[in-house]
């Protein structure tokens, strides 16, 4: 994996036969009592590591572009005006300051139904992002999403319930715990394997070092845990990477054993 470009909003990487793009969305400030302990209960005290913007936890959020040249896919696609926050919904700059046609987007992987991830599907003035759009794969769990300003896009959802081709290089994972349809894409190439997720951590100076915190919006907590440490696990083995949407952006990183838990190891520095 090897950084050949980046500026503001993006971030691409040479992947083997791909190229991966980050792109910012921007980021959304959230209470540190969304971190919560194994029973539930807001962590009783931050770790001094876990830095902090005023009071509150910041935390990046990234979508992923990946072709081969011919084929390709965006993972998530950002909160749009879903949110009332000036620091959110920079998609479309972050596709122009890449060289990405939105235009030319026929494939759209959701990682689940929350809106900093599927909201982008339409644009802030009401129309739909991506003009060729054919497909959207999302977890079978969260197909319900498709209503209102999303209802027009229904008939070109994918549901995935169990592992899923893609195409030739991307493969959907259901991981359930977050939201019912929490899914992972396994990017493939001659370099290895990219494990694009969703929430799946959202504080990585915390949740790496220890994977059993989580988070107050996982759905089901205990089975979050579980996918997060499979997951976690499967990322040490030898020529796998990870993209995270809540990783500090660019958020491509690798991941090593470390003591009772793991360490984040970036492919580049954070975008400030």
């Amino acid at each position: 994996m090897r950084l050949i470009s980046r500026g503001r909003h993006h971030a691409t990487f040479e992947f083997g036969d791909l190229r991966v793009t980050s792109l910012r969305d921007g980021y959304i400030d959230m209470p540190p009592t969304r971190l919560r302990d194994e029973d539930g209960r807001p962590l009783d005290v931050l770790p001094a590591t876990v830095p902090l913007a005023g009071d509150n936890l910041r935390l990046s959020v990234n979508a992923f572009f990946l072709t081969d040249g011919t084929r390709s896919l965006l993972v998530d696609t950002g909160a749009s005006n879903a949110w009332d926050e000036p620091t959110m919904g920079l998609l479309h700059e972050a596709l122009d300051e890449a060289g990405i046609d939105r235009a030319r987007v026929t494939d759209v992987a959701i990682t689940h139904r929350h809106e900093d991830h599927v909201s982008g599907l339409i644009a802030p003035d009401g129309s739909q992002a991506f003009t060729a759009l054919e497909r959207v794969w999302i977890g079978a769990g969260d197909t319900a999403v498709f209503t209102g300003r999303l209802e027009p896009l229904r008939d070109r959802v994918v549901p995935v319930s169990q592992a899923t081709a893609v195409n030739d290089w991307a493969t959907a994972l259901p991981t359930p715990g977050h939201t019912p349809g929490h899914t992972v894409y396994d990017i493939s190439s001659g370099s290895g394997h990219l494990l694009v997720w969703g929430d799946t951590v959202h504080v990585p100076t915390l949740q790496f070092d220890q994977p059993n915190v989580s988070w107050e919006f996982d759905g089901d907590q205990p089975q979050a845990r579980t996918a997060r440490a499979a997951l976690l696990e499967r990322l040490t083995r030898p020529h796998h990477f990870v993209a995270g949407a809540h990783l500090d952006s660019p958020g491509i990183a690798r991941v090593r054993p470390r003591g009772d838990g793991y360490a984040l190891e970036y492919l580049a520095p954070p975008i400030g």
